[in-house]
């Protein structure tokens, strides 16, 4: 047994038969999981913050915050088993996975994730760079998430070639510092003389014919392309390992052989060298492309690299196949296309193009002559041009950076994308962003000083504003995403926006760490953004700055186009890897199934399930285990609500005494904020409800569940509370009320949950009213489920004022819909009641204030 088990059963075992604990005690052990979770989060936004350039870090630093998270996520379970015991152990499990992961990393073993041996390229996620590598993860989410045209195919994954490299016995032999010349060639020859295990034939022959079907041809041909760890990132890799065109299936074993091979030739390992990257460094998986029949190839950059202050993008074409081109063996056109729309031509060489390369029938490819009519004509049309260019742009704006496109257009006039990658100009892209200064006051503000840097950078483009999960589905890459709230549901727009503006929300959330991630500009807190900014408004989000502009600042995107040297670095390298087992959030829905301990990949993983599930385990403890050991007190309203209450500590003035206490004497931020809600003038209705027999002999035979059969929906209606929390449990004639709220002067803390069910009518009268209580809370932004006469509504992340606005927003609809059911005869009824709950609400504030 290990060390660590031995520790994991000192904790839990013996506890499945734990005495009750008094909520007090439980409540406490609740905070502490609050303050831990804050702790986990802030050091996820410190950590991500080292990858934006800002900070000089070192390895010890790396070591010390992965240590630190280590022991609060550890004790974050900790307490969640305090809570409820036994009841989630996998998190240990998830817990020891993910911890031995960033271990190995910090000591210099990076870990080749557990993945399928081959992965077609439609099931590749975002995720996934260091399953199926650098260049492969890049076309795959160009076709996957942009919806731009890719070659079909799938990937040998860095799995498979770990696998293949220990079946050979050769993983330990490239592991060795310094791997030598002499060593690489000895190994190339290992790699030549070696066979794929079983497993992994049978994989790759299983994909083999999966794309044949897919094709609807048996005889398929394919380009088999490197795609190491790394490649087509900050270091390209260029030219440094083979491809092979046009290769038959029959080939393939040898031609992924040769590939893998190459990442041991000469150059390959001088090139690591140079760039100070370890063979420890080294994974490679292996892209199979059905060939492309092309009818023209060749290379896009997105900015001229060489007169980048010209806003031109450089298209370089050549008849068939692309190859010769890349490799500089002949030249092609070249055209000159403004950035901006219309994308106009500002400049065009046409070659004399006499030869081309043309795949081969059976394999292999050949050189051909260019028909007569084709050698001095232009390769593409204009109207093929913007196609291009559009294309292209979608691409640069998704990756945020200029880019090193390779194309082809197929015999149905297609573009297909062969490879992104970024195009490296920091020093040509210094020289445009001498004087922002001046620059930017030819533009307008619209927003300065407002809000928090969540994540640093510049974005601009249009708006588009995200008000439920459907607004997410079709977002278009480039825009900047703009909502109320701060939510990890957001997570699915994250990658092709911009930017992020929301109204209200926390710089160290989740869905700011998703932002970090991405590296998406993030400013929080704007207040007005979702009523300010106008759907499709171009904008330009300066998160250095903390500015918002009218209109696209051309001089600030190219300012986001720099890149520091700092990212070529180890230390750089290493902590984008530990980030990759810590900051990515894959739990983004409670109600999905992999929103459990075994679907925890990371730390934030692991820290979002244990908050979600300690609010719950919280919330739906039973009566008995909430006033073991307390002694009561009630509160003397002005309306008859016979509320008791129970003071886990600092909800009372010290002063209060005797068995009753005044609302005054409340100093809990939650129940101050909902009783004054349900005491405002006009809510609580004193007036007799008449009730027709057919209702009342409907809730006198309905039944409820037996969670509502507990006493504490038999007459007492009670507080826990304390100066942050309030859990109320209230039965107002024959419908049950449940608030729990957290209110704090930490954000990230701040929750409110809402639950309404019952009442005295039939059931379609009830279900008006639950109709009434969604739309009315969706009117003040909480999250709203509505299942039959069940309604519950959740918001969090708010700042303290905003909560409390919200809690007496929620006292408000318990005391105005406490009877209304019986008067819920027609639809109508709906609308004129939520037309006079907003006149009562409006009448309130303005009393207040």
């Amino acid at each position: 047994m290990s060390f660590f088990d031995k520790l994991k059963n000192r904790f839990t075992s013996g506890r499945g038969r734990r005495q009750r604990v008094p909520f007090v005690i439980l409540f406490k052990t609740f905070q502490g999981l609050l303050e831990k979770n804050n702790k986990i989060l802030d050091s996820i936004a410190a950590m991500g913050d080292k990858l934006g350039g800002d900070y000089v870090f070192d390895k010890n630093y790396i070591l010390s915050s992965c240590q630190e998270m280590s022991d609060l996520v550890y004790k974050l379970i900790y307490d969640l088993d305090t809570i409820a015991p036994n009841k989630y152990l996998n998190l240990y499990d998830a817990f020891q996975r993910i911890n031995h992961e960033i271990e190995e990393e910090l000591a210099g073993r990076p870990i080749i994730a557990q993945a399928d041996y081959v992965i077609p390229f439609e099931t590749i996620s975002r995720d996934s760079g260091d399953v199926v590598g650098g260049k492969i993860a890049n076309l795959a989410e160009v076709n996957n998430i942009l919806g731009v045209p890719a070659p079909e195919g799938f990937v040998i994954t860095t799995t498979a070639f770990k696998a293949f490299m220990e079946y050979n016995g050769i993983w330990n032999r490239v592991r060795e510092e310094p791997l030598t010349v002499k060593a690489g060639q000895e190994v190339r020859a290992l790699v030549e003389q070696g066979s794929l295990p079983a497993e992994l034939r049978r994989a790759l022959q299983k994909s083999i014919e999966q794309l044949q079907l897919a094709a609807g041809d048996k005889k398929l041909l394919l380009a088999v392309r490197s795609s190491a760890w790394g490649e087509d990132g900050i270091h390209t890799f260029a030219g440094q390992f083979k491809s092979f065109l046009n290769q038959p299936v029959e080939k393939l074993v040898l031609s992924y052989k040769e590939v893998i091979g190459s990442a041991y030739s000469p150059s390959a390992i001088e090139y690591r060298r140079s760039k100070g990257i370890s063979e420890d460094e080294v994974a490679m998986a292996v892209g199979c492309q059905v060939t492309v029949d092309a009818k023209v190839s060749g290379v896009l950059y997105t900015l001229d690299p060489t007169t980048p202050e010209r806003e031109v993008m450089v298209i370089n074409a050549v008849w068939g196949l692309g190859a010769p081109l890349v490799s500089g063996e002949v030249p092609g056109d070249r055209y000159l296309l403004n950035r901006t729309p219309p994308h106009e031509v500002e400049g065009l060489n046409v070659r004399h193009k006499v030869s081309m390369l043309a795949p081969k029938e059976g394999g292999g490819t050949e050189e051909r002559p260019v028909p007569e009519e084709l050698q001095m004509k232009p390769c593409l049309e204009r109207e093929e041009m913007l196609r291009l260019a559009e294309l292209a742009l979608v691409i640069e704006r998704y990756f945020k950076k200029p880019q090193d496109i390779e194309w082809a257009l197929d015999k149905k006039n297609q573009f297909i994308i062969l490879q992104t990658r970024p195009l490296n100009l920091q020093t040509q892209m210094a020289n445009l962003v001498c004087n922002l200064t001046q620059a930017v006051q030819e533009y307008q503000v619209i927003f300065r000083g407002q809000g928090n840097i969540a994540q640093r950078g510049v974005g601009a483009g249009p708006v588009v504003i995200i008000r439920d999960d459907e607004d997410m589905e079709d977002f278009p890459a480039g825009a900047i995403l703009v909502a109320k709230y701060t939510s990890p549901r957001l997570a699915k727009a994250v990658p092709k926006a911009s930017g992020i503006l929301t109204d209200v929300g926390s710089p160290t959330g989740h869905m700011a760490t998703i932002a970090r991630e991405f590296r998406v500009p993030t400013i929080v807190n704007v207040g007005p953004a979702t009523k300010t900014l106008k759907p499709g408004q171009e904008i330009t989000v300066d998160a250095e700055e903390n500015v918002v502009y009218d209109g696209r600042v051309k001089e600030l995107c190219y300012y986001e186009f720099t890149e520091e040297p700092f990212e070529e670095s180890y230390e750089y390298r290493l902590i984008s890897r530990v980030l990759k087992k810590i900051a990515p959030l894959n739990l983004l829905n409670p109600h999905e199934k992999n929103f459990a301990p075994e679907g925890c990949r990371t730390f934030h993983d692991i820290t979002r399930f244990v908050h979600e599930k300690a609010v719950e385990e919280l919330l739906n403890l039973e009566f008995h285990e909430k006033i073991m050991g307390a002694s009561a007190k009630k509160i003397k309203l002005s309306i008859p609500l016979g509320l008791m209450v129970i003071d886990m500590g600092g909800g009372l003035e010290d002063s209060t005494e005797g068995r009753e206490v005044k609302p005054d004497q409340v100093v809990s931020l939650p129940l101050k904020a909902v009783l004054e809600g349900m005491t405002t003038p006009g809510m609580w209705s004193t007036e007799p409800v008449p009730v027709d027999l057919g209702s009342f002999m409907s809730s006198l035979t309905r039944t409820f569940s037996s969670s509502l059969a507990t006493p504490k929906y038999l007459g007492l209606n009670l507080a826990m509370i304390s100066k942050e929390y309030m859990n109320l449990s209230l039965r107002l004639g024959y419908h049950f009320n449940i608030i729990d709220a957290y209110i704090s002067k930490e954000v990230n803390d701040n929750y409110a949950y809402f639950r309404f069910l019952g009442g005295v009518t039939d059931l379609q009268r009830r279900s008006r009213r639950a109709r009434l209580l969604a739309e009315l809370l969706e009117a003040h932004d909480f999250r709203v489920d509505v299942r039959g006469d069940l309604v519950v509504g959740r918001i969090k992340k708010l700042n303290a004022s905003g909560m409390i606005g919200k809690m007496k927003i929620l006292g408000h609809l318990v005391a105005f819909t406490r009877q209304l059911d019986v008067t819920m005869v027609s639809d109508a009824e709906v609308e004129s009641s939520k037309e006079y709950f907003d006149r009562l609400t409006t009448e309130a504030v303005a009393k207040r204030n």
